[in-house]
């Protein structure tokens, strides 16, 4: 694997840092995705209820991974979040999807804009990728400010584009482009 997908990096709060997820993070990462308000601004593959086993299965996921970057957003040395990009491929193979959450105590604090920032400015300073997006349920208005706060600019709103919990909703498509 290359080591551009193992980054550590600092982030400007305090205790805060994005690394790479480590094994030994399963507690902390059933402990803090274990919560409905979390999923509910996710796609279906992120489970709920988010038990040890699901921890443990995404670890070895990001672990065995080669081609996408998967980070742990730590705070005073605890897993209380993840951001992740995903690399596109053939005609999109200059694009990159972000994608994040944060334990709901955390919420507020500036640490998901930092880590949208920090890991924006990595990939594209360090990958041949010139745009940047990412796609928010409409009701997730915390999520699209971080972005707006992070450098995207919304560039659509997709109608009727998600089902979750049985409802169908629009989705807002933001993007950094360079």
């Amino acid at each position: 694997m290359s080591p551009l997908l193992k980054p550590t990096l600092e982030l400007p709060i305090p205790g805060a840092r994005l690394r790479p997820w480590r094994f030994s993070d399963a507690a902390a990462l059933a402990r803090f995705a274990n919560d409905r308000a979390i999923w509910q601004n996710l796609r279906d593959t992120f489970p709920h209820p988010y038990t040890t086993q699901d921890a443990e299965f995404f670890l070895a996921l990001v672990a065995d991974n080669q081609r996408d970057l998967y980070l742990a957003i730590e705070l005073d040395g605890l897993a209380v979040g993840s951001i992740g990009v995903h690399f596109k491929t053939d005609v999109r193979r200059r694009s990159a999807e972000v994608g994040y959450w944060l334990a709901q105590e955390q919420w507020g604090k500036g640490l998901a804009t930092a880590a949208t920032k920090a890991v924006s400015e990595y990939v594209l300073a360090r990958f041949d990728v010139c745009r940047l997006y990412a796609v928010v349920f409409e009701t997730n208005t915390a999520s699209a400010r971080v972005l707006i706060k992070s450098g995207y600019e919304l560039e659509a709103r997709m109608r009727r584009s998600i089902t979750k919990a049985g409802k169908t909703l629009d989705s807002l498509l933001y993007a950094l482009v360079v």
